[in-house]
This record gives C-alpha cells, structure tokens and sequence, in this order.
C-alpha cells in the first residue's frame, strides 16, 4: 500500500506531529484537538490495526502465557503425585510454612526489578530485552527440576522472580507503542487472560505429567519443571528475531502505513525515537498523587490475582476432589475466565467506561468469594461454582485496570515508569500477602480466610475504582469549562 493510496500528506503530518509533541506530557491540553484528525479512510486503519495485531499480539500472549505456567506451576508441584509421597513438599522435605516462604521470596525478586526492567527494555529495544528475559526463565525453571532443599528452592524462586519481572509491565509498555488509548484494554486482555489458560492447560499438563511420574528416576513435578521450562528457552530465540520493537522501524509496514501509524499516536502513544526516562517525567509521576489511587487498587486486586495463581489446585482438593482429579477441575474457573475477561475489556474500551467495568466485574468477584467464605464446607458442587465466579471477576477487572492507566498516562518516560510502579506495587507488594491467607489447617473448613480477605479486596477495587471514575469525571468538565470558545480540550479516559 502506496503513502497516496493510505491518503497520508507526509510533510503535513510532520508539521501537525511536531506541534502535538510540544504538548505531551501536560495534563490539559487547552485549545488543541484531543487527537489528531487521522488522514485515511476508517477501513485502512482496520487494516494496519489487523497487520499490528497479527505481529503482536499472538506472540505477546504466547511470552506471557509461558511466563504464568513457568511461575505457577509450583502449586501443582506441590501437590502432584502426593498420594505416592512423590510430591515437591515430601520429597524436599520442605515444611508448609517453609513452602510459602518460598512462594513469597518470588515476589521479593518481582517487586525489586520491575521499574528498573521497564527502563531497560527502552534502552536495548523490546525483542532484545524481552527475549533475555524468557530466556533466562525458562532455564531457572528447569533448574527448579533438579531442587532438593527448601534452601535451594527459595534461592531459584528468588531469581525466577528477577527474570520475570520485566514481562507483564514490558509488555503493557509496549503496547503503548502501536495503539491508542481506546485500543488497550482488549489487546492487555488478550495478552493477560493468557494467564488464564496458562491455568488451565497448568492443570491438564500436570494431569498427564503426572502419570510419568519415576519415568527415569524423576518424581512428576521435577519432570513438570523440566518440561514447562524447556519451551520458553526455544521460544526466545524466535522473540529475539520475530517481536517487532517500534512501528516506525518495521520492516513490514510500508512507509506510508508508518506514517499512519505515526499520526495515529501523535498524541495518544508512546514513542520508539524518544528518550526512556527524564528527571522531569519522574518528578511528575512520583508526585501526580492521583496515580497512587491506581496503584492502590491494583494492590488490592493483586491478592486474588496471585492466591488463586499458586492455590487454585489446592482449593480444588479442598473440595473433595483428589490428586489428578484436582489437577483436571483447575482448567474450568481459567477457561471461563478467560472468555469473560476478553468480553469485559472490550466492551470498557468500546464504551470508554473503564472503571465502571472494572468495578463490576470486581463487584461480581467479591460476591462469588464471599459466598464461598459463608457456605457450609460440604457444600462442594455450590463451591466449585463460587470459586469460577470469584476467579472470572478478579482476573476480568484487571485488563480494564491498566488500560486506564496508559490511557491517562502523556509521555513516553512517564507511561513507562508509572505502568512499572503500579505493578511493582501491585503485583510484587500486593501479591506477598497473597501467599498466606490459604492456610492449610483451614481446608476441611473451605478456607474461609483466604476466600474472605479477596472478597474484601475485590470489594475494596470496586469502591476505589468508582471514586476514581468520579474524580475523572469531574475534571473533564473543569477542562470543558476552562477550555477556549471553539476549541476541545483533551480529556481523561473514563
């Protein structure tokens, strides 16, 4: 496709670029477009989104789901092949305390290294810094096979937790880099509900790994570890050469669909030719305190987040269900949950009501764990059905979530480093606490500790997440009512 057929003025657009890019960054643009009139026909953007999605998101997705089941499958270790004391727990004689230390050491190494991920994956290009890092994954994951004390695997934990660090806020960085603001939140979906399935096809790969379980003298979850590390080692040398890094140096876009995409994000994206990170975009993010009220309720919904990643096949065998049989019941809650967490971000970003859908599905979350917490523990069947509706809220309010924050992000280096501290607070802070409210003296009970403390959580998202869309809300009316006769101010994603 020519630049005259995609109906780009090249020399045009610079000129327009350069005069919204003296703008990035403030938080009311006053007499300016809120974004910039797209030179092309509405069916020639479909089509470049179609070329960026198929480059894009598929791999994405893939990484991240590799990374999930890499990071989770710990919890079915801990139980698989438990009724022949071939279990991880037994055979590291690792005590369940000790276990949990284990799980949280991971998190340590997670919040640690995310902001300082984010900044190199601008410095070395995406495809390059993202591949050292699956890479390097997937090989600590393998070596999680060869553990044989509790020393040992809170050492490996703690680099698994290092390596992966950078992933989920890369990534949510990087989109920023190919779409606008109302094309986020289902692509963040697409890629985070991989997580989803990693939970699901965690549960059926355990299942069948389970059955070879002494094959060569290997226990199950050793052969687990192996298995599921092996494929992240291959797949990064095919990110390192396939991840586009930045559409203005894709080799398959044509020079006028760059030029598209170019004017595209004008305003509403973050760039591959600016600098990573200013003082002046620190000093902005760090003291820009409505921020704190995302990174707050990302913390909180971190707890489910990361208690149903590590627990879920242990919940399961709270329930009556047994051994492999737990295992095979993990993969409904995930497989639904992915469907619904794809729904809701698209209909968020299609209706630019982000916190209203966050806070729903939030909503709904709360009320499947409460009601797990509050029924009586030999009601399996009701349970079971409790627990898909908890895990389909929590892991559906959290596309929308980060959506909202890029959208409400203004330059490159700010985007970058506030995505990186609000899952560094939210996923590394939030998640430790996660780790322990499923006690296992609490099992024959139905764990209602755990099931409580998320639905207070969730409950918690959706009162944040209402507040926010208030206070939103109410400075776009300011910026409308402040802004020159004529003119439109641009405006604060809902």
């Amino acid at each position: 496709m020519t630049e005259k057929e995609i109906g780009v003025d090249v020399e045009g657009h610079k000129q327009q670029q350069q005069q919204f890019e003296e703008h990035e960054g403030q938080h009311a643009v006053k007499g300016e477009p809120a974004t910039p009139a797209v030179l092309a026909s509405p069916k020639e953007v479909r089509a470049l989104l179609r070329r960026q999605d198929k480059r894009i998101i598929p791999l994405s997705a893939t990484i991240y789901f590799l990374a999930y089941l890499d990071r989770s499958n710990i919890g079915n270790a801990r139980v698989l092949n438990a009724n022949t004391k071939n279990d991880m727990m037994t055979e590291t004689h690792t005590t369940d305390f000790q276990f949990t230390i284990a799980l949280m050491i991971f998190l340590v190494g997670y919040f640690l290294f995310e902001v300082p991920s984010n900044i190199l994956l601008k410095k070395f290009r995406p495809s390059r810094w993202l591949a050292f890092l699956m890479g390097s994954w997937g090989l600590i994951t393998i070596g999680l096979g060869g553990v044989r004390s509790y020393p040992q695997i809170t050492g490996v934990r703690f680099l698994l937790g290092v390596f992966e660090a950078g992933l989920f806020p890369g990534l949510v960085y990087y989109l920023t880099f190919w779409y606008r603001t109302d094309e986020r939140s289902v692509r963040v979906a697409f890629i985070l509900s991989s997580a989803t399935l990693a939970g699901a096809f965690g549960g059926a790969i355990a299942y069948g790994v389970g059955n070879i379980n002494q094959v060569h003298g290997l226990s199950g979850w050793r052969w687990l570890f192996i298995l599921e590390g092996i494929p992240s080692v291959l797949s990064s040398l095919f990110v390192w050469f396939i991840l586009p890094d930045y559409p203005e140096s894709a080799a398959w876009l044509s020079e006028g669909e760059k030029e598209l995409a170019a004017q595209r994000l004008a305003i509403e994206g973050a760039k591959g030719s600016e600098s990573a990170l200013t003082w002046s975009d620190v000093r902005e993010t760090l003291t820009d305190w409505r921020l704190y009220g995302h990174y707050a309720i990302y913390f909180a919904v971190s707890l489910p987040f990361s208690s149903l990643s590590l627990f879920t096949p242990s919940i399961v065998s709270g329930l009556g269900y047994k051994d492999l049989h737990a295992q095979l019941l993990t993969v409904p809650p995930w497989a639904i949950a992915y469907v619904v967490s794809i729904l809701n971000s698209w209909s968020a970003d299609h209706f630019n009501a982000r916190g209203v859908h966050c806070a729903g599905l939030a909503a709904i979350g709360a009320a499947g764990f409460l009601a797990s917490a509050l029924l009586p523990p030999t009601a399996y069947a009701s349970r079971y059905g409790t627990l898909i509706v908890g895990t389909s809220g929590a892991f559906a309010c959290i596309p929308p979530m980060l959506g909202w924050l890029t959208s409400n992000m203004w330059s490159t280096g700010s985007i970058g480093l506030a995505v990186a501290l609000n899952v560094s607070i939210g996923a590394g802070l939030g998640q430790m606490p996660g780790v322990w409210i499923y006690k296992t003296e609490e099992a024959k009970r139905g764990y209602p500790t755990g099931h409580g403390v998320n639905a207070a959580m969730l409950f918690f998202v959706t009162i944040g997440a209402l507040c926010l869309r208030v206070f939103y809300g109410r400075k776009n009316k300011q910026a409308v009512r402040a802004a020159p006769e004529g003119t439109t101010p641009r405006l604060y994603a809902l």
